[in-house]
């Protein structure tokens, strides 16, 4: 057998040598010049002029992402990074055959990896990382036997990985393959290559096991092919064999726990002889059972755990807290239950915790808030049930905060005003009750979005919310709330969403709502709010979305800006609205003269002008008849 790929090497050798272009004996600055000159033109695009400098009459060795041995005087490594560069992988590459290191990362580079660059029998680095190459790895890669690290993640490379690549490059100690479209199994000759440290295959389409000969890499500190098609059992005998891993990421696989995916403590005692795993990463595989007690005996130096959508039932083993270094622990997705340890609340380090989406039924723990780097908190989508600890203030640094879809029920407590650093707070989804405490003003930080919706809080909405001038969204629908809509809430300049909608809010919306520049959706629906329909609202000419609905809003309905574009949907159930919309009454082009000033107005003149005229006729009358009475007294004499 190892005849075979002796032959099957030697012939991929002399098929290289043979094809393309005529093999080159004598190799010097001015070839390398050549070749280089060669890749040039077959860049198709070079954004930022990366390579303006590559000319005829300039040294090889001063061209931009060149670098020269003086001494052997040639070109040892090309190293282009993120310079934009697009075109296809020039095979005339392969005549720098003292190149070192080939480093095109994060360009345009497209079209397939040119078995020519077998030649470069020099090479120890190949990183084509990040460009759209596609095609197959080629074979006659395994002719590089000098390489120790190969990396051509995020590419559109597809087929199989060739087992030849490992039976030959020996020395290889990086190999990064992730992000790509490969397919078929993992090579068993990985076995080969016993300095490996780091193995990346994540993000690729590879089926079959793992392979046992993995474990010959016995200085493996990096293990990474989540996202993949892997299945078979957890490799508890590779891990236990691999006593320096720090990094083990199988997530999103289709592998399963031991007993027929009931048994999680098997694998986790085998992990235990990794002492400096940093890393755990078994996420989305659906691999049932408990948490077993064994899973606090993974070492001091674990930091990250994520095992979220694992259908993994019952409680929180208290032996988790004896992980003191973690850092980030998911257990988002199962059917968890019971209660939170307290004894978690040793885990000082602890900066994300996320338990949503679980089975929880009890109270969260009043004493739950000494973790002093903890910045996200996710306990949504349970049944947690009593109040919100007033220990939860003493999160300082907790930026995220999620306690919705639950039963809580109780007054927000005022001490989550101490959480300065709050970007985002949903408590929506409970059953809380009393006012909205006014220290909420305190929370200035919060940058993303406030939810307080679908609770029983009551009373008028604080003005002390207008002193959130940095909140993108904020969400009060479906409470208690009355009283009015403050002037004061123009104050909120980057807010894009205002959802008050299903309170009890009465009075008329405030003018100053057409100063909110960014504001995109505005819903007060379901509430009591009167008057005319603020004009200003036109102004806003990033808003796209407007409910009104089913208020006691009145006269006509503005034109312009947004109104241009709604439809009788944003206008229900306000039954003395008249306009232009669609569905909406037509407004009556002639007032009612007797509800109008101008009405008064005509009718006092009228009046007045019928009495000076009636006064004048009378005078007028009157001195006629007295007239006629003189004259038949002067008749009579």
């Amino acid at each position: 057998m190892a005849c075979k790929k002796t032959m099957f090497l030697l012939l991929l050798q002399y098929m290289v040598l043979t094809s393309g272009q005529p093999f080159l004996e004598h190799h010097s600055l001015d070839t390398d010049k050549e070749a280089l000159l060669a890749f040039k033109r077959t860049i198709t695009s070079d954004p930022n002029s990366k390579l303006a400098n590559w000319k005829g009459t300039v040294d090889v060795c001063n061209f931009t992402g060149v670098i020269c041995d003086k001494k052997h005087q040639r070109v040892t490594q090309l190293i282009l990074y993120r310079t934009g560069l697009a075109g296809r992988l020039s095979p005339l590459l392969s005549n720098l055959t003292a190149l070192h290191a080939l480093k095109l990362i994060e360009n345009q580079f497209f079209g397939i990896i040119p078995p020519e660059f077998s030649s470069l029998r020099h090479l120890r680095h190949l990183l084509l990382d990040l460009n759209n190459l596609d095609g197959s790895i080629p074979e006659s890669l395994a002719l590089l036997s000098n390489l120790t690290s190969v990396s051509l993640m995020g590419n559109k490379l597809s087929g199989t990985i060739p087992a030849s690549f490992f039976s030959n490059c020996t020395l290889l100690k990086n190999v990064d393959l992730g992000a790509n479209f490969l397919t078929g199994k993992i090579p068993k000759e990985i076995g080969n290559c016993p300095d490996i440290w780091s193995l990346n295959l994540y993000s690729n389409q590879l089926t079959g096991e793992l392979p046992v000969s993995i474990t010959n890499a016995s200085q493996l500190l990096n293990l990474d092919v989540e996202y993949n098609q892997l299945s078979g059992e957890l490799p508890l005998e590779i891990v236990g064999k691999l006593p320096e891993l720090l990094y083990l990421h199988l997530s999103y696989n289709n592998m399963i726990s031991q007993s027929h995916n009931t048994n999680l403590d098997p694998f986790f005692t085998s992990l235990a002889n990794c002492t400096h795993l940093v890393e755990l990463e078994l996420a989305g595989m659906g691999l049932g059972g408990t948490l077993p007690n064994s899973i606090g005996r993974l070492g001091v130096n674990l930091s990250n755990i994520l095992l979220q959508e694992n259908q993994i039932s019952g409680s929180i083993p208290p032996s988790l807290a004896n992980l003191s270094s973690l850092v980030w622990l998911n257990l988002t997705s199962n059917l968890l239950n019971g209660t939170i340890p307290s004894e978690l609340t040793r885990l000082s380090h602890l900066e994300q915790l996320l338990l949503s989406h679980n089975c929880f039924s009890s109270a969260i723990p009043a004493a739950f808030g000494p973790f002093p780097h903890l910045g996200l908190l996710d306990l949504s989508y349970n049944r947690f049930s009593g109040k919100i600890p007033e220990s939860l203030g003493n999160l300082v640094r907790v930026t995220l905060l999620f306690l919705n879809n639950n039963l809580l029920s109780g007054a927000i407590p005022p001490s989550l005003g101490q959480c300065t650093n709050l970007n985002k707070l949903d408590l929506s989804h409970n059953r809380l009750t009393g006012r909205i405490p006014p220290e909420i003003s305190a929370l200035r930080e919060i940058r993303i979005f406030l939810n307080l919706s679908h609770n029983r809080l009551e009373g008028p909405l604080p003005i002390e919310l207008s002193k959130l001038e940095n909140v993108l969204e904020i969400d009060l629908s479906s409470n208690n709330l009355s009283g009015s809509v403050f002037p004061q809430i123009s104050s909120c300049i980057a807010l894009k969403t205002i959802n008050f909608s299903h309170n009890s809010l009465q009075g008329q919306l405030p003018d100053s709502l057409g100063d909110l520049k960014n504001l995109e959706s505005f819903d007060v629906s379901g509430n009591y709010l009167s008057g005319k329909i603020p004009t200003s609202l036109n102004k806003i000419q990033t808003l796209t979305f407007l409910n009104l609905s089913f208020n006691n809003f009145v006269g006509m309905i503005p034109a312009g800006g947004i109104f241009n574009s709604t439809t009788n949907l944003s206008f229900m159930g306000n039954h003395y609205l008249c306009g232009s919309v669609s569905g909406i009454p037509i407004c009556p082009l002639h007032r009612h003269w007797f509800r109008s000033r101008m009405f008064l107005v005509t009718f006092c003149v009228v009046i007045s002008v019928s009495a000076f005229l009636g006064a004048t006729i009378c005078v007028i009358g009157f001195r006629r008849i007295k007239g006629m009475f003189s004259s038949g007294k002067d008749l009579k004499q």
